[in-house]
């Protein structure tokens, strides 16, 4: 698998601003081959600074699925109204990716009362 973060440094008073243009967004994820998963997480307010940490999470099954992402139209689309909000950042949003080395997931309380 393959784990995409983007991090954002939003200003304290815009974070409200910042996780609605989240939801209202049209990613269209769900329509790429090898998409898992998408999670927008909140992350401490640095008070110092002045700004609240939020990642944008995805997992796609290859490199290669998310990078076809990278050059769809539901890419373009989705990103197309990106600077023309109300939300304060400070720098830009920090790409990060991994490769999955080793992991474990929780198996669902159906699945462990079958097996």
């Amino acid at each position: 698998m393959y784990v995409v973060m983007n991090r954002f440094k939003v200003k304290s008073g815009s974070e409200e601003a910042f996780e609605e243009v989240w939801r209202n967004r049209e990613s269209r994820l769900d329509e790429l081959d090898g998409f898992i998963e998408f999670q927008l997480l909140r992350g401490p307010l640095n008070e110092e600074e002045g700004y609240t940490l939020f990642a944008s999470h995805t997992i796609w099954e290859s490199r290669e699925n998310f990078v076809a992402w990278t050059k769809s139209e539901q890419f373009r689309r989705s990103h197309a109204n990106a600077g023309q909000t109300k939300v304060s950042y400070l720098g830009h949003p920090q790409l990060e990716t991994f490769e999955t080395v080793e992991g474990t997931r929780l198996k669902s309380q159906k699945q462990s009362a079958t097996v």
